[in-house]
């Protein structure tokens, strides 16, 4: 029996508030001359199950093009300035890796910004894959990045897989996939309806080997 851990990045692999916020600023300075958004409501505003973030961040009904070329622009070079792994997590994916747990990233970000953050900080040689939300037609809570994981890694019955992440897009994509979903105390959310909870990085070896 193999097994398979399936990791969201934001708020549960790493800590990337502080480079969302300066990106989003920047834009709502730029674009539409408006003041910055605080820390924890940009946090809160990507975790909520529902919301227009074109409308949170912008005062926009829909995601204008001009928005996504300056954010992206500025992002590519701002995601890798404050970014950091929880504390715990290498030692976890480290463990994981020498027990022969297979690994992969299951993001809502784009992929070429998963890969670039996770290379920086020396952790994407630890992932069978890194899906972001370009990659497939719906992004989570849809289960289609968790589906191609599991495809890439031969999941089959028998097999053991967890979805790990800290908001309920994760938890219902695990739920949609019929995985386990464990919740990530430590990250970005407090929504989720989970089937095991992890209270640190650490709980996960308990949950897992």
């Amino acid at each position: 029996m193999q097994k398979i851990v399936i990791f969201d990045m934001d708020g549960t692999l790493i800590d990337s508030r502080e480079d969302i916020t300066t990106s989003v600023n920047y834009v709502r300075q730029k674009n539409h001359n408006l003041p910055p958004l605080e820390e924890s409501f940009v946090v809160d505003a990507i975790n909520r199950h529902e919301r227009n973030l074109a409308m949170l961040f912008y005062n926009t009904p829909t995601y204008e093009e001009r928005d996504k070329v300056v954010f992206e622009k500025h992002y590519k070079e701002q995601c890798v300035q404050n970014v950091y792994l929880y504390e715990g997590v290498l030692e976890v994916l480290q463990t994981f890796k020498n027990k022969g747990v297979k690994m992969g990233v299951a993001t809502n970000a784009p992929t070429k910004f998963a890969v670039t953050m996770l290379h920086s900080l020396r952790v994407d040689e630890y992932f069978e894959l890194i899906v972001g939300a370009d990659k497939v037609e719906h992004s989570k809570p849809d289960p289609a990045m968790l589906q191609a994981i599991l495809k890439h890694c031969h999941y089959k019955e028998g097999d053991k897989a967890w979805m790990v992440g800290d908001n309920s897009k994760d938890m219902q994509a695990a739920h949609s996939a019929g995985i386990d979903a464990v919740f990530a105390a430590w990250g970005f959310s407090s929504y989720g309806e989970y089937d095991v909870v992890a209270q640190t990085p650490q709980t996960l070896l308990n949950i897992v080997l």
